[in-house]
């Protein structure tokens, strides 16, 4: 590896993913919380098993009809102001969620409508965001990086619950009749604080595409362009799709299938999670740091698993293994009693699903580009989410009626296994992925440029110094 490629992703990873990772750690944490606010919400408005479990997962319904438009319109402005967009409005109404008996009352609707209505409300405002985030770090990161990159991404989702949790645990536990509000409304107040302040700041450091990146030095600025650009002529060598191709497509619809049950897992589990644990006779704070333990494992996972499939260059198998050990875990899980046993079963769950997520991602992006990937990235996340919609109602249904969440885990856990077995069929065009040869900048050549010489023309006369950037393929070099 040259030192300006080096340099690079270095710069790019340093400045870009973290900070996305804050933001989609306050995303989930948005997403998800109304689990922990149902340990003591549910009473208060009176919602049973059903009612809260449909209402957790209409989120997902919204969130299915916005995410193309969203994504598309992501693409067409620029991921700054639309990310910023999103995260004002969702922010906005996760906060409202607090405020459900006030609307109730002033407008003459049941607490069980405003509920449904504020979380589908909070599903179109928060849709595009994370099939936005993908398609933004397609435009940064080479593909030998991408699994491990979106894997550190996606890695805020069980490390939100870490964190996420036994914070929702303290401040059910202690915000109880502060102000005269209950401890589930300060927790929607709370968590929402962050994520309207990020907004802001969003439009201050993202940076949209690598040709507008002044943080980048010149050569490695353009080392970046052109390798970006490498691999997208790469992808449309082998077959370039418009965005309606790209949406009807057979591999992305079952790409979503795939990505249905993964979600199906995750949702159900996150938003039933703290009700399970809850069942072992445990407090409140208790909870919140016994429900966390599964995302640790989670977050391993999602870290080790994508650096291993990056370095290894395989994906499919990675997918499928990731899914599978998920799934058996899940059904595992149902046959035990034992609080530890089942605990590291669901903690099992967890990591195959999170190991398996971000390099599932790098399925669509090895085949799609431009807008095309933009939709395609988005028609998955949002069929695939829809799993996000059944998991919790699946569960809360079959919890009424049966008063126990086994054989609604059984369901899930079909689901996943159904999804695993799909992946382990899927094509891949690897030849896409591990076709380019490096792009190489001669180091004396490198310090020219960043004094002053162009890198986006031809060598000049002899004897001036300047070095082109050159990317090459090994099919343009045969």
């Amino acid at each position: 590896m040259n030192w300006v490629q080096e340099t690079a992703i270095r710069k790019a990873m340093f400045r870009l993913v973290p900070f996305l990772i804050v933001c989609y750690f306050f995303a989930y944490i948005d997403r998800v919380n109304v689990g922990f606010a149902a340990l003591t919400m549910n009473k208060a408005l009176g919602l049973d098993s059903a009612a809260f479990g449909f209402g957790a997962g209409a989120f997902f319904l919204t969130y299915f009809v916005f995410e193309v438009p969203s994504n598309l319109l992501l693409e067409r402005v620029g991921a700054r102001k639309w990310i910023a967009r999103i995260m004002l409005t969702w922010g906005v109404l996760s906060g409202l969620m607090a405020a459900i008996p006030t609307i109730a009352a002033e407008t003459g609707l049941s607490t069980t409508t405003v509920f449904y209505a504020l979380r589908m409300a909070l599903g179109a405002a928060e849709a595009g965001f994370f099939p936005g985030i993908l398609y933004y770090l397609m435009l940064w990161f080479p593909s030998v990086y991408r699994a491990r990159i979106i894997g550190y991404f996606m890695a805020a989702v069980p490390f939100s619950s870490v964190i996420g949790a036994p914070l929702s645990g303290l401040l059910m536990k202690h915000m109880s009749g502060v102000a005269g509000l209950q401890n589930w409304q300060w927790l929607f107040i709370i968590e929402a604080v962050p994520t309207l302040m990020l907004s802001a700041v969003v439009l201050l450091y993202l940076t949209d595409r690598p040709s507008d990146a002044g943080w980048l030095s010149i050569p490695e600025r353009e080392w970046l362009v052109r390798r970006m650009d490498a691999e997208r002529r790469r992808r449309e060598a082998i077959r370039k799709f418009s965005v309606w191709q790209a949406l009807g497509h057979t591999r992305v619809l079952l790409l979503s299938c795939v990505c249905f049950g993964m979600a199906a897992a995750i949702s159900g589990m996150a938003i039933f999670l703290p009700q399970i644990v809850r069942n072992f006779n445990l407090s409140l704070t208790a909870v919140g740091f016994v429900t966390a333990i599964p995302y640790l494992l989670g977050t391993v996972g999602s870290v080790w698993w994508g650096r291993r499939s990056d370095r290894l260059r395989e994906r499919k198998e990675h997918v499928g293994l990731g899914i599978l050990i998920s799934g058996v875990a899940l059904a595992a899980s149902t046959a035990i009693d034992d609080p530890v046993a089942k605990m590291i079963a669901l903690s099992l769950t967890s990591f195959g699903v999170c190991a398996a997520l971000p390099v599932f991602w790098t399925l669509p992006a090895a085949f799609l580009s431009g807008s095309a990937a933009a939709g395609g990235f988005a028609i998955i996340s949002a069929l695939g989410n829809l799993g996000g919609f059944v998991g919790p109602y699946l569960m809360g249904n079959i919890k009424n009626s049966t008063g126990s969440f086994t054989i609604a885990l059984l369901a899930i856990a079909a689901l996943v296994v159904l999804a695993a077995l799909l992946a382990l069929t899927l094509p891949h065009e690897e030849e896409a992925e591990t076709g380019l040869d490096e792009v190489h900048v001669e180091p004396d050549a490198a310090r020219q440029a960043a004094s002053g010489c162009a890198t986006t023309v031809a060598p000049t006369a002899k004897g001036s110094g300047c070095i082109d950037v050159a990317t090459t393929s090994k099919a343009d070099a045969a």
